[in-house]
């Protein structure tokens, strides 16, 4: 039918019951016909714990290794959820844009 790109903030994958419900909305979208592409953000306040993290203990953290530390939070969202939507018996995969290709 087409092709929908989902986007969840960290509110939405806050916690295992949220990531499961989000995982719940992916597969009956596909379930309804739909390809589809999510985007997820970190969970909850995870990006600003890493930052204070960051400036703990660096007080100007290299723009490099505060791109690898930020990314953690989005990486652990999509890998969770991904296992989510498999236990939903759909196949999924979790890749960061470099991966993706």
């Amino acid at each position: 039918m087409g092709l929908f790109v989902q986007k969840y903030g960290g509110s939405s994958v806050s916690e295992a019951e949220r990531i499961q419900r989000v995982a719940e909305r992916i597969v009956a979208t596909r379930k309804d016909g739909h390809d589809v592409c999510v985007v997820v953000s970190a969970m909850g306040d995870t990006t600003d714990e890493l930052l204070d993290l960051a400036h703990q203990v660096s007080p100007l953290p290299p723009g490099r290794e505060l791109d690898m530390l930020l990314t953690a939070g989005e990486r652990i969202s999509m890998a969770l959820l991904a296992m989510a939507i498999q236990s939903l018996g759909l196949s999924a995969r979790s890749f960061t844009a470099a991966r993706q290709g």
